[in-house]
């Protein structure tokens, strides 16, 4: 309870019951938390825990004492209970007596307890008070009294109101913290100044003297950084690019496979039906072979029926898009063809399988599925091989252009390759997809390369190689910079590895041989049926230049040596590459199943 008067804060306590008043089952008589510091607000909260209702006796400003009784003390069993409360105030020297008298039927059982306003007590009041209460009540008294002197040695930091004068006297601040106090933060750390507070020159020698120069931008690096930036720099630039090798020369692979192996089987499928003269059904590598080649005739039966000279023209001539946003839309849209185009050749792949084992209850229902698929597969290819052959003669015209369009192309692509995969956060599942996006692409801008090398041999005047060669190496050159860029700072920014790399380069390796794990995600998908449109396309206008002006029995006869000439060295490039491809890639797993993960490709 808190006695307030004019201009000050003064606190006293309510004494508990003796032990004869417990006997006589009366309510206990409630303290008043003393305030001092800071501590009224813990020992409020105490109070509040124990769920006590409390007489509250009020002082007003004029010093007449109010008294609000309790529901708890209003009466006890014969009614003839009788509480008198007085309160003598002295406000002089500082000094605050409080006198509570409680009396029951004559009895007095309340003691006298004065207190100063710094928080002293009388001895002699502490002895009777000790005596009045009973061992429970002691050490509650005790636990309050420990908190009133931690809160009075270390009050917590907190500035007190500002006190109004009164009758001319002015309360002061209660002082600070001793451990914020400026005097002795400045004695016991004389160098805890300000820059303001310092000279120039004790400030620029300070910095001479301190430690390295970019100590507040930098930190010190260790071993585990100084691995990372070499990792960086030399171990992943060339195990990426082994990678990205090893997966153009399977792309290579699967582009000759569809040029040589793929039109013998489909030969050899009806020598088989014409030598038995009795139809059988195919199987579903037979099927998949017979509609893998009606797609590519389809494509490049209608791309052949294409101007290509118009398309050079109307790309040539625009003025409001420039040539390389022209090839950055191209390339987008070849992205998207090629995902689904692998996804709809899948379908058709599947459907092929249904139909060479389907019951004949369900013969027409797996037909009439695989036609469609075929048909669907057939439209998703011929418009892929269009992006395709506008994007090569639009990176012929930026060649032949002398306007330095070919630089700008390649600029504005690659760096925009880089803006937009470098800064983004990938998971070793998709840094395994993109490399092998990287390879692909790789392949198309040789397609892209050989086409315009068709297009020189036709259309060129004077000494073009040269500058032909000179082109064709400044594009690979930058796609390869690109790409060693790119991975290397995707490998920095998601903590990917070197040893990551060598394990994609085993999955390729695994997926060369046939050997696919099914809890594998990630596989090379490439259906070169586009890029060989685009290829065949630009180069039979190179054959039809070069047969001889005579008869024709003599063109027939150029025509069939040019073609067996083509088929011979296309089949022996696809037997070099194919049974290479094989070697490397036993020779590599063997090499990974000797050695433990931990040392896996170490070069």
């Amino acid at each position: 309870m808190t006695v307030r008067s004019t201009g000050r804060k003064l606190s006293f306590e309510i004494l508990n019951q003796t032990s004869s008043f417990e006997n006589d089952s009366l309510p206990p008589i409630p303290k008043s938390p003393i305030t001092r510091n800071g501590s009224t607000e813990s020992l409020k909260r105490r109070r509040h825990r124990k769920k006590k209702k409390n007489k509250v006796e009020t002082i007003p400003e004029n010093g007449d004492p109010q008294f609000v009784e309790d529901s708890n003390w209003a009466s006890c069993d014969d009614g003839g209970e009788r509480f008198e409360n007085r309160l003598n105030y002295f406000s002089s020297s500082g000094v605050v007596t409080t006198q509570t008298v409680i009396q029951q039927n004559g009895f007095r059982f309340g003691e006298l307890r004065q207190r100063n306003v710094n928080g002293s007590m009388d001895s002699s009041n502490d002895e009777r008070f000790s005596e009045s209460i009973g061992s429970s009540e002691k050490k509650l008294y005790a636990e309050e009294e420990e908190e009133e002197e931690r809160f009075s040695e270390n009050p917590p930091f907190q500035e007190v109101e500002n006190q109004f004068p009164t009758n001319g006297n002015v309360v002061k601040r209660l002082d600070t913290e001793a451990s914020l106090d400026w005097k002795q933060l400045m004695a016991d750390d004389p160098d805890f100044l300000s820059v303001e507070t310092r000279s120039p020159m004790k400030y620029f020698m300070g910095e001479i003297y301190g430690g390295v120069s970019l100590r507040s931008t930098t930190t010190t690096g260790n071993d585990v950084e100084r691995e990372r930036i070499y990792d960086m720099i030399f171990r992943l630039p060339w195990r990426c690019e082994v990678l990205l090798h090893t997966g153009f020369f399977v792309c290579v692979n699967s582009f000759l496979s569809l040029l040589t192996v793929m039109p013998i089987r489909v030969l050899l499928l009806f020598w088989g039906a014409l030598k038995k003269r009795q139809f059988r059904r195919p199987s579903s590598s037979e099927l998949s072979d017979l509609a893998c080649f009606l797609v590519l005739a389809s494509g490049t039966i209608l791309l052949g029926r294409t101007d290509i000279s118009l398309i050079y023209h109307m790309i040539r001539g625009q003025s409001t898009i420039k040539l390389y946003v022209v090839y950055n839309i191209l390339e987008i849209f070849d992205r998207l063809c090629q995902s689904f185009c692998g996804d709809v050749f899948g379908a058709l792949f599947s459907s092929a399988a249904g139909l060479a084992i389907a019951p004949p209850e369900k013969l027409r229902f797996c037909t009439w599925r695989f036609v469609s698929d075929l048909a669907l597969t057939m439209v998703a290819s011929i418009l892929h091989s269009f992006i395709l052959l506008a994007q090569a003669i639009t990176l012929s015209t930026c060649i032949v252009a002398h306007n330095n369009a070919l630089l700008a192309l390649l600029v504005s692509n690659n760096f925009a390759e880089i803006k937009s995969n470098v800064f983004k956060r990938f998971s070793k599942e998709n840094i395994h997809g993109l490399v092998y996006a990287d390879a692909i692409e790789r392949f198309h801008i040789s397609a892209f390369l050989v086409s315009v090398l068709a297009q020189n041999i036709l259309e060129a005047e004077g000494p073009w190689l040269g500058n032909f060669i000179y082109n064709a190496t400044m594009v690979f050159f930058c796609e390869m910079m690109i790409d060693i860029i790119k991975h290397s700072f995707l490998a920095k920014f998601n903590g990917i590895r070197p040893i990551a790399y060598s394990e994609f380069l085993q999955a390729l390796c695994e997926q060369t041989l046939n050997i696919r794990p099914e809890d594998r995600k990630t596989n090379l998908t490439f259906v070169p049926i586009a890029p060989a449109c685009v290829v065949i396309r630009v180069l039979t206008p190179v054959y039809a230049a070069h047969l001889p002006c005579h008869p024709l029995p003599w063109r027939v006869m150029w025509m069939v040596f040019l073609f067996v000439i083509t088929c011979v060295m296309l089949t022996s490039l696809k037997v070099l590459i194919g049974m290479g491809l094989r070697k490397h890639a036993t020779w590599y797993i063997n090499r990974c199943r000797r050695r433990n993960s931990s040392h896996l490709h170490n070069d």
